[in-house]
C-alpha cells in the first residue's frame, strides 16, 4: 500500500513539474554559433541536436557547400557548410571546433549544419534588435545586437531549408 502512495506522489510530482516548465518562459531562446567570424543565432525550437563532426561520405555532383551525408545517431543527413554557403568563404577543412547542428526533426529535412564553433545559449533579455537592413534573404529576417554590441544575424531555420538555393544541391 505504501509503495502506490509513494508511486502516486511521485506522479503528482512529475505532473506539476511538467506543467510549470510548460507554463514558463524560456530562459534561452537561440542557439548562437560562429560561421567564418560572423555570430549567427539558430532558433532553438528549430534546432536539434549538436554533434561533433564525423566521417562523411561524399557525394558526387553537388555544390561545393554540400559536404557530404553523415549517420547521426543512425539517421542519415546531408551536411552543409554553412559560411559556405552563405558566401563567407570556400568549404572548410573540418576542426576540432567544429560542430554538426541539427535541423529539428519538425521541419522534415534530415539536414545537418557545420559552424565553425558554438559560442552558447542567448536569450531575447539579451539581445536588442536593429534597424532592417535591405538586401538580406528570407532565411535571414533580422539582425540584433548583444550587451556588449557584437552584431548576430539571424536565421530561420524553416525558411533557410525551403530556399530555392538550398534546395538546389545538385551541379548544373
Amino acid at each position: 500500500m505504501a509503495n502506490k502512495q509513494a508511486l502516486r506522489e511521485l506522479q503528482q510530482r512529475l505532473a506539476q513539474r511538467m506543467q510549470a516548465a510548460r507554463e514558463a518562459p524560456l530562459a534561452a531562446s537561440w542557439l548562437a554559433v560562429e560561421c567564418a567570424g560572423l555570430g549567427l543565432l539558430l532558433p532553438l525550437k528549430q534546432s536539434g541536436e549538436i554533434f561533433t563532426p564525423v566521417p562523411l561520405q561524399a557525394v558526387p555532383y553537388t555544390q561545393p557547400w554540400m559536404l557530404g551525408v553523415a549517420n547521426l545517431r543512425g539517421g542519415l543527413h546531408t551536411v552543409v557548410d554553412l559560411s559556405a554557403f552563405l558566401g563567407l568563404r570556400g568549404p572548410s577543412s573540418l576542426t576540432p571546433a567544429h560542430r554538426l547542428v541539427s535541423v529539428s526533426p519538425e521541419l522534415g529535412v534530415n539536414c545537418a549544419l557545420l559552424v565553425d564553433q558554438l559560442l552558447g545559449l542567448r536569450g531575447d533579455e539579451q539581445l536588442h534588435v536593429e534597424p532592417d537592413a535591405p538586401g538580406h534573404p528570407d532565411f535571414a529576417p533580422r539582425r540584433m545586437r548583444d550587451e556588449s554590441g557584437r552584431r548576430w544575424q539571424v536565421l530561420d531555420l524553416e525558411a533557410l531549408t525551403q530556399h530555392p538555393q538550398f534546395l538546389r544541391i545538385v551541379l548544373n
